[in-house]
């Protein structure tokens, strides 16, 4: 099996699957978005920002706009590919691929590895010692390692002077599994 197989399409921010896409208007949500800018912009920080709010802030909507501008992003101005937006899963209790973690790890790493063509024959290489990795049932634990933190690791060494990439994921409130 390969993880173009497994990674949900339709979990990407700008999928069909999640429309309408609510992005934030024009001058609204403008003191929260530079901050956020802001935090994502400094190497010197650890990246992790959890938006909370009751129903209906607009928390997708910002999520939105954030992986909008961040794809507009590249790593270096060197290269076309590879972009400050490594991936984005935005879960959805309307479908049914999009309401477990159990796809998560791998829709991740397959956009990393799309974005990041340098880490492709690593990831194969990953899954074809190890196809279980791609089975829903693999505990999420050895899922993230494997398929999300190594290629990471690796792609740190080579773009530790870039500025760091962003890894949207929207509404787990809407991941309806219960022990996930």
């Amino acid at each position: 099996m390969k993880l173009s197989q497994v990674a949900v399409q339709g979990a990407q921010y700008n999928s069909h699957e999640c429309q309408p896409h609510l992005k934030c208007l024009e001058g609204t949500q403008v003191d929260l978005l530079k901050y956020i800018h802001g935090f994502l912009d400094d190497r010197k920080r650890n990246q992790l920002i959890w938006l909370h709010g009751t129903a209906g802030v607009r928390k997708s909507a910002v999520a939105f706009t954030i992986a909008e501008r961040m794809k507009g992003l590249k790593v270096t101005e060197e290269t076309n590919v590879e972009m400050r937006l490594a991936g984005t899963f935005f879960f959805s209790h309307k479908h049914t691929k999009c309401c477990t973690a159990g796809y998560l790890f791998a829709t991740l790493a397959y956009q990393l590895a799309n974005n990041f063509p340098s880490i492709q024959q690593d990831m194969n290489r990953v899954i074809h010692n190890n196809p279980a990795l791609l089975d829903l049932d693999m505990p999420l634990y050895d899922q993230m390692e494997a398929l999300f933190l190594k290629p990471l690791w690796k792609l740190q060494f080579r773009l530790h002077r870039c500025p760091p990439l962003t890894f949207v994921v929207n509404a787990l409130d809407e991941c309806t599994s219960e022990p996930e």
